[in-house]
Formats: C-alpha cells, structure tokens, sequence
C-alpha cells in the first residue's frame, strides 16, 4: 500500500469496550477495527470503571486496527475519542485517577440530582442556563455524591474529567473537552459557550479543576506525547483531535449538523436507549437533556437506561435465544432493571403484567421488547414536541427514522419499532457510527474541513430504508396505562 495514503483513527470508548476503526481520509472507506473490552463492576445502582482500563484497551484496539488495516504508520495522521458521556473522572496531583469513574448510569446520586434540580430557580432556570434538568446521570449530580459521600478524596481531587477528556489527555497532554460532552454535565452552559459560575459554586467544583473548552470537536489540540506514541505504536506527528461526546460522534457519523441534515431523527439502541435529532433550536423540555451538539448547533437527547441490555437479560432468563419472540398480546413489561433515566425513575425495577397459565415465554419477552420501545419512542415524541414539532402531524410521522446502534442488526428489535412507531426506518449500513464520527473529526482536525461534510461525502449515515408498516396503537396504549398505573409505585 503507498505510504502517501492519509488514514485517521476514530475511537469509540463505550460502556463495555472500546472500537477503533482505521479510515481512508479521502474515500471514508472503513479499512479495519480493532476492539477491546473494558469491565464495568457495581450492582443495585452502582456502576463504575477503572479509566486505566479504558487507556489500554484504547491501545490494544489502536494497534489492532492498525495491524489489520496493513497501513503503514506513517500514514495516520489523526486521530480523535468519542467517549460515553457523563462519566466522572476525579485525578489526583499525579494525574492518575484517585478512584474507580462514575459512570452514566450509575444511579447514586438520584438524591443529590433531584436536591440541585429544586436549587438555583428550580427546573425552568437549570434549563435556560445548562439546558438540562439534573438528574442521577448527570456529572454534576455525580460530583455533588462524591462530595458528600468521600469527602476526603474529592477534596484530593487535582482534575475533573469526562472519560473522553480523560482519553484525550492521555493521548495529546493537553487538559481539553468539547461543547458537545460537556453540555452533559448540568455545569456547562448551553447558551452562552461556557462554564456556568453559578453551578460550580453551588456544587463546591473550582473551575481551574476543568478542561479547557474547545470550538469543537474537530479542533486539532496537538500530537501525540511520546508516551502515548509508545503505547499506540504511532508516529508523534498525528494529530489529536478535541473529540466529543459519542452521541454527538453518532450525529456526525450520520452526517447530521452544521451545514448537514437537521431536524432528522435518529433513535440509537443499545446498552441504553437514546433519541435525538440535530437542531438550530435550542428546546427547554425537563425530561430531555438539551446537549450541545459539537459542531455549532443543539442536539436534544431523550435517554432510556434500559433498552438491548434489559432485553437480553430477559432473554436469559426465560431460556430463549433473543431474537424467538413473539408480540406480547396481554402481556406488559416495564423492564426498567437499573431504574430508569427517561421517565424520570431511579429507583424503579422492572414490572411484568399480564400473565396467565398459558403465556408463551417467547411472548414475555416480546413484551419486553415492546416495553423497551415504547420507552424510548414516547422520549422520541418528547423530544419532536420540545422542537416545535407535532408528532400527530403525518407530515411529521412520515419522517424516516434514524434506527443505529447494536439493536438495529437485530429482527426482533427492528420489527418492534416498525410497529410501535408505524414510521419508515432508516438502517445505515455502517456499524461502527460513533467511531465513524469520530474518525471523521480527526480528519476534520488535520484538513480543516467541516466534520459534518466529511462524513456526508463518505457515506456513513446511507443504507436500507425500510417501509412504515400499520402502527400498533392498541399496544402502545395498553403499555402507557400500565405506565400511568404504576408509576407512584414506581417512584418509591
């Protein structure tokens, strides 16, 4: 292969491993991936990681990729992290991590969330400042924990990160997030482009223990230490892109934003479930978070803690291969099994109904993946209406769907959402989005070329339109009584 050839590196680091795809500058074509995987420890509401974990298998996927792809290299020349959002890294004087990282859903802080959220003016002023209503995924609710549950090691904390700020230290030595991840913190605001004063003093967090804020996630932020050079096995001159968030990195990927497709609707399932579209609006709706987007516009998001994950479990405890189900009938489930972000119900567990002595198991877990469904397409409804959009209106309801992440391969899922949403679907044909957008900011970092553009002329977001077929609507109303019914129980 021509050593001319100009290849990027974007890296996906997720909840439970980290991707990262090799990517020809010029075409997009997707040349390798390499991954590995990270551990997440914690039960009952507790979820953590060692980011030292994150470092190596940022390595291990790095060199992989490179190995497979067969480039030479001195032929990378960026390389950016898309990282899970919200996650708080707390670093002592030496830099390494004090304590294992909070993670987005862990729960814990649900009372301290809910304790900031009546502070400061209450919802309608978090929202106008931060764009976002804490709640217990949030890093300042996550923080304010920390404070009061280990106050000794917050008051030895020396750097506050997100874990794809912490990647990027790693990576360039420069302390640097970007507006996209850090409008997930509930101490970022959205309007105005910067930390907000207020909420760092309301929560005891010194500014100097933050990164920087970049313009965007493609703003080259240096090259490669030698230490990270070493790790990577990697030239120094490649260049470090700012990163972002991951789904701001999926939004980017599918060419959404900037100059790009806007307003278009995109629902992600995966460990959690996620809703969100890219818009010059900037919504005030307290069920959603109103992330920056990182490239300029807004990126309202509705978020479900409980989607493929939920599911599987279901799967195995009823014995069935994930994709034998079949449409739950009478049956309802609420697998809300780590509480719930989108509604709003950290202490809930899951809720099945419905059942009699002749209940096929395979509908039982149908219903499971009508619940998980219908929880995020009701945060998709949300998330139209709080864009000035009716999602009643056919003009509205026609709109293709967006469907990505690990449960849009699946039948069972796609089937599901065909029928509750009774909208046409689009399935892109990469799998790798998050670290597709990611590998796009990278060459926008080394070109200056729009990110968003990039990704459009590559053809990340393109693949299989699938028809709208009749909606269930008896389901969907079935589901949200039983929703109605039992949320006071849930919420206790």
């Amino acid at each position: 292969m021509p050593t001319s050839r100009s290849v990027v590196i974007g890296v996906d680091s997720s909840t439970q491993s980290t991707k990262a795809v090799v990517v020809d500058a010029d075409t997009g074509a997707l040349l390798a991936l390499g991954r590995a995987p990270h551990t997440v420890s914690g039960t009952a509401g507790t979820r953590e990681s060692d980011p030292g974990e994150w470092w190596t298998a940022l390595a291990a996927a790095v060199r992989a990729a490179v190995r497979e792809a067969g480039v030479p290299a001195g032929s990378v020349t960026g390389i950016a992290v898309a990282g899970q959002q919200h996650g708080l890294v707390t670093l002592g004087a030496d830099g390494h991590p004090l304590r294992p990282a909070l993670l987005w859903n862990d729960t814990r802080s649900a009372p301290q969330a809910a304790d900031l959220a009546a502070r400061l003016g209450g919802p309608a002023a978090w929202l106008k400042r931060t764009g976002s209503v804490p709640v217990a995924s949030m890093t300042a609710a996550k923080w304010q924990w920390l404070r009061e549950r280990e106050p000794e090691r917050a008051a030895a904390v020396a750097g506050v990160r997100l874990p794809h700020d912490h990647l990027t230290e790693l990576l360039a030595g420069v302390a640097v997030t970007d507006p996209g991840d850090a409008s997930g913190t509930c101490w970022y605001g959205t309007g105005d482009g910067a930390y907000d004063p207020d909420v760092l003093d309301l929560i005891g967090l010194d500014p100097a223990l933050l990164p920087a804020v970049a313009p965007g996630g493609a703003t080259p932020v240096g090259t490669l230490t030698p230490a990270a050079a070493e790790a990577l096995g990697l030239p120094r001159t490649v260049v470090v892109a700012a990163g972002t968030g991951d789904n701001m990195a999926a939004a980017v990927g599918l060419g959404l934003g900037g100059a790009g497709l806007l307003d278009h609707p995109v629902v992600s399932l995966g460990t959690s479930g996620t809703v969100f579209a890219a818009t010059r609006a900037r919504p005030a709706d307290p069920g959603l978070a109103g992330f920056a987007a990182t490239d300029g516009v807004y990126l309202p998001l509705g978020c479900t803690l409980n989607c493929t994950l939920a599911v599987d479990r279901f799967a195995t405890l009823l014995g069935l291969d994930r994709e034998d189900a079949a449409p739950g009938g009478d049956v309802v489930v609420l697998p809300y099994l780590d509480g719930e972000r989108t509604p709003d119900l950290p202490h809930a567990s899951g809720l099945v109904t419905g059942l009699r002595h002749g209940t096929d198991p395979r509908a039982v877990l149908g219903a499971a993946y009508e619940g998980a469904a219908f929880t995020v397409l009701r945060a998709l409804d949300q998330l139209l209406a709080a864009c000035g959009l009716d999602p009643a209106d056919p003009a509205v309801r026609d709109r293709p769907l967006r469907l990505i992440g690990g449960g849009a391969r699946g039948r069972a899922w796609t089937g599901t959402v065909r029928r509750l949403s009774g909208r046409p679907l689009i399935v892109p044909a990469a799998d790798e989005l998050v670290a597709l957008g990611a590998a796009a900011l990278a060459a926008g970092a080394v070109t200056g070329e729009d990110p968003v553009a990039l990704a459009t002329a590559w053809g990340t977001g393109s693949g299989q339109v699938l028809p709208p077929v009749e909606r269930d609507g008896a389901t969907w109303d079935r589901i949200a009584g039983v929703l109605a019914a039992a949320t006071p129980a849930l919420l206790s």
